[in-house]
């Protein structure tokens, strides 16, 4: 028999899916243009204030959304990868040695994206509030990589999804259902996971989004 644990706290619940819904969007306006361009900056603006709450969050966050809790190293992960390949993953009740490096690489692709856009132009419709800083040639490098760093993005998005949905379907886990309800099923007896004040993850997300702000208005 086994009981459901508290293992995800809200912010983090809330980052996850309010990230997802931005980078929606992101993608839909930046594709469209035109009008749109000033909406998908600042949608912009919104993932890089995540992103940096996310990465404060794990460092002074609840125990299971910490990077010391869920960041192994090589001999950790690769022993991780041959469980998954014998299909018998072993058990977490927070990110797996493989998630917990996707996690890394998807806030560092975000944390690259946001800054990018900062500084990014299109020399028609719109420039990013810092775009001003830089000369043309190096405008032009940052613009693209700003656009090529989206579709490593869009593709690491994919793979994270996909990873999930395999877990799910092979080995039961509740891994995406915990993701609304931060509940997952544990042995009787686990001990109680480490969390937070709420008002924390606030404050935290209050001081990355007047981080952001503060640069919007350097331009």
């Amino acid at each position: 028999m086994s009981c459901k644990v508290r293992v995800w706290d809200l912010p983090v619940r809330l980052f996850h899916w309010s990230l997802l819904a931005l980078v929606i969007f992101s993608w839909w306006s930046g594709t469209r243009g035109g009008d749109l361009l000033p909406l998908h900056a600042r949608s912009g603006y919104a993932i890089l204030a995540l992103t940096l709450f996310r990465v404060a969050w794990g460092l002074a966050g609840s125990e299971t959304a910490l990077f010391a809790s869920f960041v192994r190293g090589p001999r950790s992960t690769m022993a991780y990868v041959r469980s998954v390949v014998a299909r018998r993953p072993y058990a977490y009740l927070g990110h797996n040695p493989l998630g917990g490096w996707m996690v890394l690489a998807l806030l560092g692709c975000l944390l690259v994206q946001g800054a990018s856009g900062l500084f990014a132009t299109d020399d028609v419709a719109f420039s990013g509030p810092l775009a001003h800083d830089l000369g043309d040639r190096a405008g032009a490098l940052v613009t693209a990589l700003h656009k090529a760093n989206f579709y490593v993005l869009l593709a690491l998005i994919f793979l994270h999804i996909g990873a999930v949905l395999a877990h799910v379907a092979m080995h039961r886990d509740a891994l995406l259902a915990a993701m609304f309800s931060g509940r997952k099923p544990a042995p009787p007896g686990t001990p109680p996971l480490r969390f937070v004040p709420t008002a924390r993850a606030a404050a935290l997300l209050a001081l990355a989004a007047l981080l952001v702000y503060g640069l919007t208005r350097l331009g």
